[in-house]
């Protein structure tokens, strides 16, 4: 028995399919259920054969509602992620999506209080940011998470680690 589709990644996949189709936004759901009334930020990840094919979101909530942040976000992984072509619909059955709903960052001040399986990094220094979703595959450590998201954004100063959010 195949598992059902979580109603979150079935709207990315609708968004994205729609958006090749007719060049246009997915319209939001009407009406809309009360569990995407909420504002959150959103990422969508894309992957093929296991390896990445496109991710984007939002760390804070950009549009009205979580229905529109995924149908956006989801589009802008699709075509407009800069590390790889636009996706095209005979990719469509190809393709493992994730949604992942983000709560509003924390500080922290101490990365010991981390958990890579239940904490996402975002790490900010001199007007560069990087981030970084939790559990992901490669990922074991806090060490490693820091290291990485450091690198995703170009922040060479390990001074700064006191700010990681």
């Amino acid at each position: 028995m195949a598992s059902e589709v979580h109603p979150l990644v079935s709207l990315a996949i609708r968004a994205i399919k729609y958006h090749i189709e007719n060049k246009k936004p997915l319209p939001c759901p009407n009406p809309l259920p009360d569990s995407l009334k909420i504002r959150a930020g959103t990422f969508i990840s894309i992957k093929k054969n296991r390896l990445l094919r496109g991710c984007i979101g939002t760390i804070q909530p950009k549009y009205a509602n979580l229905a529109e942040e995924v149908i956006q976000n989801a589009i802008k992984a699709s075509s407009e992620d800069p590390r790889f072509p636009s996706i095209e619909l005979q990719e469509l059955t190809e393709l493992v999506i994730s949604v992942d709903v983000l709560s509003a960052p924390e500080k922290i001040d101490d990365v010991k209080s981390l958990d890579v399986n239940r904490y996402g990094l975002i790490v900010r220094s001199e007007g560069k940011q990087g981030l970084l979703l939790p559990n992901l595959e490669n990922i074991k450590t806090v060490d490693q998470q820091l290291k990485v998201c450091l690198t995703k954004g170009g922040i060479k100063d390990t001074d700064q680690i006191g700010r990681a959010h």
